[in-house]
């Protein structure tokens, strides 16, 4: 059974075509530095916003127009997207998705039930994966989301919920691990808080950090040798996020001895809320051996939430793409779309626009990033720039073989030579023709 009716496999037709429902710049077995197009991006479909976003806002009731959701019966509803998923997959050319356990299957009337209707849909997205070829990106849990989480999961004031947290995670991460998965992701959700006037801040961390190496431990005794990521965020739901930014998470990563288990699912926009550019924490965890995955969206910059828009930026992607190469390329990790169309954009078709525009924005993205790499523009610039340590007392302080002594005496003769331009003007400008063409 077809259920997106009229819309045929999604194909690249270059630059020049008026189709909508047709790939402009992401042609999937194009070469780009070596490795193909596909490779290198690594898409993939979030089963959340896709599948059961039904456009709801704190304002309003849900507008999206989902046939496939017609059935009252919970569990035939979740088989059904199954097929809706891999259909959706198919005619897209993506080549992974990305779950939460919630998203795939509804809670029963206790745990021992919901892991039983869990296994049960399971089943069918097991035997959709073999007929297609399509793979599972990562995994996670949905522990914020019922009222039990309304302290946190892991850094809940109440050990039953860490306790109940833990053994859903459990679940997951055997779903994850029988499904093949090359990666589980650790969002804080409500592992943060609201006011410190009922919080202890040390024993809400120490219990984080038992959390996580507990995972650890249950990964190694199941045999799940997929990457472990943390995906930062610094605020809401609560206040504050424990998991407020990429430094602050590789923070508490050294505190706790977990940085050789984790590494970073970064999402665009989280940065932003946390006052950086999408650019600025790729580059951090690039810079720190920690870049893992990618949450690809975008967030308005005059909303102050997690608007999860489709990432249509091309200077977002460019940049990004650019760190994503300096960095040697996915690896366990990939692009997530952890984006949702707008409220009003409600029919099925509207969900294959959304995906071209995200897939062809850092398609171009890539091929951009890609030349300037190739050419060497920033990286020769910046070779350039920070030439003085390279030599003389410059090398001696990058070696770390020198003293404030011989720094003083070094003032004292020298003074300050000369200082070059930073020519930031001209580097956007260049990066402006390279995107224009």
């Amino acid at each position: 059974m077809a259920f997106f009716n009229g819309i045929d496999k999604i194909k690249f037709e270059g630059i020049n075509t008026t189709n909508q429902l047709a790939f402009r710049h992401y042609n999937q077995e194009e070469m780009v530095m070596g490795k193909s197009m596909k490779e290198h991006l690594k898409f993939s479909m979030s089963y959340w916003h896709t599948l059961t976003g039904m456009g709801v806002d704190p304002f309003g009731q849900g507008t999206a127009i989902r046939p496939w959701d017609e059935t009252e019966d919970k569990i035939e509803q979740a088989k059904t997207r199954v097929k809706v998923a891999f259909e959706f997959m198919e005619k897209l050319g993506l080549e992974y998705f990305c779950f939460h356990d919630r998203d795939i299957a509804p809670e029963g009337k206790d745990l021992a039930e919901t892991n039983a209707i869990l296994d049960e849909i399971v089943d069918v997205i097991e035997m959709e994966m073999q007929r297609t070829g399509i793979k599972l990106l990562w995994g996670t849990t949905n522990a914020f989301s019922h009222p039990r989480f309304v302290h946190g999961a892991g850094t809940s004031c109440n050990a039953d919920v860490f306790a109940y947290a833990a053994t859903q995670v459990k679940k997951a991460l055997e779903i994850t691990h029988r499904l093949n998965g090359a990666g589980y992701v650790f969002w804080g959700g409500r592992e943060g808080y609201e006011t410190l006037l009922n919080t202890n801040m040390g024993l809400e961390l120490d219990n984080l950090a038992t959390f996580l190496h507990l995972a650890v431990d249950y990964a190694k005794e199941i045999g799940f040798k997929g990457q472990f990521y943390i995906e930062p965020k610094p605020k809401e739901p609560t206040k504050h996020q424990y998991d407020f930014d990429a430094a602050t998470v590789l923070g508490f990563l050294r505190k706790y001895d977990l940085l050789d288990s984790f590494k970073l699912n970064i999402e665009a926009n989280h940065a932003t809320l946390a006052g950086h550019t999408f650019q600025h924490e790729l580059a951090f965890c690039r810079e720190n051996g920690v870049l893992g995955s990618i949450d690809a969206n975008q967030g308005d910059i005059l909303l102050g939430w997690d608007t999860d828009q489709i990432p249509t930026n091309i200077y977002d992607a460019v940049l990004a793409m650019y760190e994503v190469l300096l960095a040697g390329g996915f690896t366990t990790g990939g692009l997530n779309f952890d984006a949702k169309v707008r409220r009003a954009s409600f029919e099925p078709i509207d969900l294959f626009y959304a995906y071209i525009a995200g897939m062809d924005t850092f398609a171009k993205g890539l091929k951009v990033a890609a030349k300037l790499l190739e050419d060497g523009v920033f990286e020769n610039f910046k070779e350039e720039r920070y030439a003085s340590y390279k030599s003389g007392i410059g090398a001696k302080i990058r070696a770390g073989k020198t003293t404030f002594t011989e720094l003083e005496q070094h003032a004292l003769q020298y003074g300050v030579r000369e200082i070059a331009s930073g020519r930031q003007e001209m580097l956007e400008n260049i990066l402006n023709q390279y995107i224009y063409g």
